[in-house]
């Protein structure tokens, strides 16, 4: 399941596109426009720069944009960052976990394809798709 914090991140992502000016957008006018808590988005925005998403920028006429034009975002990328990865069974995340059953499980290619189309739409998406 997505979480809030992976679709609010598309949202806070789509606000920045369509205002994109050229300069900074400050949070609280993201946060009013998409009904969302300054506080929330906080959290959100201090990971998306971190994922070098969005830069940020602090103090008078300070706030968000988008480091890269917004054709040049994969909606795939975005929940990626914020929510992990998309796949549906241990097995498939953690390249660690060691499954004994992984060479006789009947399963396991049902999952691969499963994982494989739903990277394949998130991946195919790019933020100006969902431009209105």
């Amino acid at each position: 399941m997505i979480s809030t914090k992976g679709r609010y991140a598309i949202r806070v992502m789509l606000d920045l596109a369509e205002h994109d000016t050229g300069t900074y957008i400050p949070l609280k006018d993201i946060a009013g426009r998409q009904e969302i808590s300054k506080k929330y988005l906080e959290i959100i925005v201090k990971e998306m720069v971190a994922g070098g998403l969005v830069t940020g920028a602090s103090g008078k006429g300070g706030g968000y944009k988008l480091c890269r034009k917004p054709g040049e975002y994969t909606i795939g990328e975005i929940l990626e960052l914020m929510e992990g990865p998309l796949n549906s069974v241990v097995c498939l995340t953690d390249k660690q976990y060691n499954c004994p059953r992984s060479k006789t499980c009947q399963t396991l290619p049902l999952w691969q394809e499963y994982d494989q189309m739903v990277h394949d739409f998130f991946y195919s998406k790019k933020l100006t798709d969902l431009i209105t």
